[in-house]
């Protein structure tokens, strides 16, 4: 085993793939599963990493490519190029390869050419007609079909007739009286290729034929007739050349895949990786893993990482992060805390991802590309060398203290265990200290309170513990950063029994710094878990207050749709009455105007004409009155506004007080609750006693919950562009309608492609007047400031 596969052994990388290889399908695939090893280079890493990515959305998109379990054929092909004749096996073979390559180029289309990997199914090179061709004339691995040639159909069609016509003889025989006394059973068999009947040895004279076989007890002789000899005979020859012309067929289609030798090979290679890449993408699926945020700067930060080799209903999500604020991470804790896992974890992950492999952590997590990982985990004792523990240990480190370098990730698992603690934790300091000089990034496990202080003590090294809690004597397997662990061994003795004198006798013996220092970290902790606590608090709160804003949100849909629909029955059936209504006067104008004809006298028409007014007038008032549901109520104020009145903004259905006077928009300022928005003078009215005359709404106010700030802000991140859009299309509209002048969008930075749409959807919006990116409080690029028109 070399340095590197032990590395990969110790982490348990060879674990990972063989979890891998069993998502791929074909040998060749599995074969690349088992001895993949990492990418030393970033950009190579970027490109099996875009693979692996590529695959994972047409997975999505389109499902898995038909890849069938193709043999290696490359012996078969070198066998052919030689002029050799093939087995049928090996032509099958060839032929599934061929299929499997037609499958692929099946699969391919518009989505397939977006993607890097569009080049491995460009290299594919179909052969339809040598395909159809094996197809079309092996059965199986021992059989020749009979449309392989028109001889080879047109010799066995003979064969047929000559078996049938030995037959024919030989049952004539057995079902002739004459006959069956001399047979020791009536049937026809075969002995060799030759059909035969069972006489008995006593009769043998009795039937003329020759024998071509005699039964173990020699009371039975098998005796070929000589009435069936000519027809066994023809049998025979027609078998000679049916052998003759498969053997010709076989050596027909070794040639011609001898000439297609090299794209059957190439075919076979690129279906392999095809293989190999989907399945990168169906352990992605089953780990439910990301893709990583590669750098080559010694960055590691790992959000919510899940060991994939732990049980996924047991595994505890592990954040660790490393190289920014510091290059040396100190974990400490009690034994099976989950120091170690973390610790073999960010090693692990720190692999798959140079294998181009997705890695089971959340969307946005980073980790770095190393030249050299080691690790030093385990009691690795060796009986062969005579070596102790710590010795073995020392081994280790030793060659790691000679290779490590800035581009090295060292992972050390109880640094100066089995020693002295004294000087156990004084060497590891030194150790630490020494391979930190050379500007590696460094995680590594003790026990040692010395440790401990010098995390704290030292810029650019970081303590991290792993939590346990107390009251249950079980670690919880979180692992804190920032917050050395504690041993516990106090707490979990008092726990589990041990007399109390003892233990305050064991805490005299414990330096009054090393008390100190203990105290200080089970306050930090105390307060952090209060902390965490309230956040989760906190985040069900919020959780709730969305529920509640989405149910209002489809509230306030349903009866806009409602209101929509009954406005468009009303307005339908207010244009049916307008047209019985007009057809109505045409023909009374038209009666008014023979009527005018008929008479000349100047007092009768003037008469028609006033008839014709008045009925103009009343069909003007029923044009008016037949679409009432587009006309607003007229209101006036009685009086000027002053400041302090109160006044009911009825689109809100809220009242407010009045801040300001008018401005040169014609616009006022109130307060409602907490907040203060301007509003047109138009659209509100004056309350003039608010205790004598309460408003009267049928509508059912929504309990406050903090809700009436959704009318300033509006929250999009974590949309797509084309349901975001929609969302503030809505937003906007409500604003302008309530006379909000200006708003609040939400979208975040991420990619920002999500900003660049809710820009391009702004600049040509009706109610906007202007926007722009938010500044230093306002939340940057994340939001951006809408005035509304």
């Amino acid at each position: 085993m070399t340095g590197n596969e032990k590395t990969y052994r110790t982490l348990e990388f060879d674990k990972v793939r063989v979890l891998l290889s069993a998502n791929a399908v074909c040998e060749g695939a599995k074969e690349k599963c088992i001895t993949l090893t990492p990418i030393f280079n970033i950009e190579k890493v970027n490109k099996a990493l875009e693979e692996t990515d590529d695959a994972v959305f047409l997975l999505g998109k389109k499902g898995a490519p038909a890849l069938s379990s193709v043999k290696n054929v490359n012996a078969s092909l070198l066998r052919a190029q030689k002029g050799a004749s093939l087995t049928l096996r090996e032509l099958l073979d060839i032929a599934k390869v061929l299929t499997t390559t037609a499958k692929l180029l099946d699969y391919r289309d518009d989505a397939v050419a977006s993607r890097h990997v569009v080049r491995y199914f460009n290299s594919l090179v179909p052969d339809k007609y040598l395909q159809s061709k094996i197809e079309r004339s092996i059965i199986s691995d021992d059989e020749i079909s009979d449309s392989a040639s028109s001889t080879l159909g047109d010799i066995r069609r003979k064969i047929n007739r000559a078996i049938a016509k030995a037959k024919e003889i030989l049952s004539g025989m057995i079902k002739s009286p004459t006959y069956q006394r001399f047979l020791q059973e009536p049937i026809v068999t075969m002995r060799g290729d030759r059909y035969v009947v069972p006489v008995k040895a006593e009769f043998r004279g009795e039937i003329k034929g020759l024998v071509h076989d005699i039964s173990g007890s020699g009371s039975t002789l098998f005796v070929e007739p000589m009435g069936v000899v000519e027809a066994n005979n023809e049998l025979r020859v027609l078998k000679s050349q049916e052998q003759d012309e498969i053997d010709r067929i076989i050596a027909e289609l070794s040639a011609e895949v001898a000439e297609a030798s090299d794209k059957i090979k190439n075919n076979y290679e690129l279906i392999v990786i095809l293989d190999f890449i989907f399945a990168k993408a169906k352990l992605a699926y089953k780990q439910k893993a990301f893709r990583p945020i590669v750098n080559d700067k010694g960055f590691v930060n790992i959000i919510n990482g899940r060991h994939p080799l732990i049980d996924k209903n047991k595994v505890v999500p592990v954040s660790v992060s490393l190289g920014g604020d510091f290059d040396l991470l100190v974990i400490t804790g009690p034994n099976t805390g989950g120091k170690t896992v973390s610790l073999k974890m960010t090693g692990l992950f720190t692999l798959m991802m140079q294998s181009g492999l997705f890695v089971p952590f959340d969307e946005g997590s980073s980790l770095a590309v190393f030249k050299n990982i080691f690790a030093d985990i385990g009691d690795e004792q060796s009986i062969e060398q005579s070596l102790s523990t710590f010795s073995s240990h020392m081994t280790n480190i030793v060659d790691i203290t000679k290779k490590a370098d800035a581009d090295s990730l060292v992972l050390i698992d109880e640094l100066g265990a089995g020693t002295d603690p004294v000087e156990g934790a004084a060497l590891a300091i030194a150790i630490l200290e020494y391979i930190r000089s050379f500007g590696a990034k460094i995680v590594a496990t003790t026990h040692y309170a010395e440790l401990k202080n010098y995390a704290v003590q030292t810029p650019r090294v970081e303590n991290a513990g792993c939590e346990f809690d107390v009251k249950t004597l079980r670690p919880t397997y979180k692992l804190l950063v920032g917050i050395p662990g504690k041993s516990n061994a106090f707490a979990i003795s008092q726990r589990i029994g041990l007399d109390d004198a003892i233990i305050d006798a064991a805490r005299g013996y414990v330096s009054k710094e090393g008390s100190d220092f203990e105290k200080i970290v089970s306050d930090l902790e105390a307060k952090r878990q209060e902390m965490e606590r309230q956040r989760e608090a906190s985040a069900d709160l919020e959780y709730k207050l969305r529920i509640d804003r989405a149910k209002l949100d489809e509230q306030m849909e349903k009866f806009s749709a409602e209101k929509d629909k009954e406005v468009l029955k009303a307005r339908q059936e207010a244009k049916r009455i307008l047209s019985r209504a007009k057809r109505l006067y045409e023909d009374m104008a038209e009666e008014f105007d023979e009527l005018k004809r008929q008479k000349d006298a100047e007092d009768f028409a003037k008469k028609v004409n006033e008839s014709k007014s008045k009925l103009r007038g009343k069909l003007s008032q029923l044009d008016d009155t037949v679409d009432p549901v587009d006309k607003q109520e007229t209101y006036e104020l009685p009086r000027q506004l002053a400041l302090g009145d109160t006044v009911e903004i009825p689109s809100m259905n809220k009242h407010a007080t009045v801040l300001s006077m008018p401005d040169t928009k014609g616009e006022i300022t109130v307060q409602m609750g907490s907040i203060k928005v301007k509003v047109p003078l138009k659209n509100v009215k004056l309350v003039e006693d608010v205790r004598k005359k309460p408003p009267v709404s049928n509508v059912r106010k929504p309990q406050k919950s903090g809700l009436d700030t959704a009318v300033m802000e509006l929250d999009l991140r974590g949309k797509m562009v084309d349901e975001a859009v929609i969302e503030l299309d809505k937003f906007l509209d409500n604003a302008a309608m309530t006379g909000i002048g200006s708003v609040r969008v939400i979208h975040g930075k991420g990619t920002g492609a999500l900003r660049a749409g809710v820009s391009n959807f702004l600049k040509n919006h009706p109610h906007v007047r202007s926007f722009r990116l938010g500044v230093y409080g306002e939340g940057e690029s994340g939001v951006t400031i809408v005035e509304i028109k």
